[in-house]
């Protein structure tokens, strides 16, 4: 993950007495951001297969997602050495990003693997 460009803190004053601003670098934060979306993407599809093939149905599915995005997000605080402002803009982003893209995708790969292995 990339971090901020600038001074490690935005408390820090200078030598005129005046607080210095935390710069962001708008390609990092981009950057970041992807990894985001592509994680909980990965994990969506992953874990809608694993949902599928385990026969879960109604609200099991849907607990079971609930539980792989805590996870997930908890693994991308803990990746980011539990620092989250320097790495993204708020806490918000890391814990809510991409949850509503990553179940439209657990949804899809959950009742196709369903569908293969206990219709079929």
């Amino acid at each position: 993950m990339a971090g901020h460009s600038g001074s490690g803190s935005s408390d820090k004053k200078s030598s005129n007495g005046v607080n210095e601003l935390l710069t962001f670098n708008a390609e990092n934060m981009q950057s970041n951001m992807k990894i985001i979306y592509y994680s909980r993407t990965f994990l969506s599809i992953i874990g809608g297969v694993v949902a599928g093939i385990l026969g879960f149905t109604g609200l099991k599915g849907f607990v079971f997602y609930a539980l792989l995005m805590a996870f997930t997000s908890l693994g991308l605080v803990a990746k980011a050495k539990f620092s989250i402002h320097t790495y993204f803009d708020s806490w918000n982003s890391v814990l809510i990003d991409g949850f509503l893209g990553g179940l439209m995708s657990f949804v899809l790969f959950w009742t196709f693997a369903y569908d293969i292995a206990h219709i079929f």
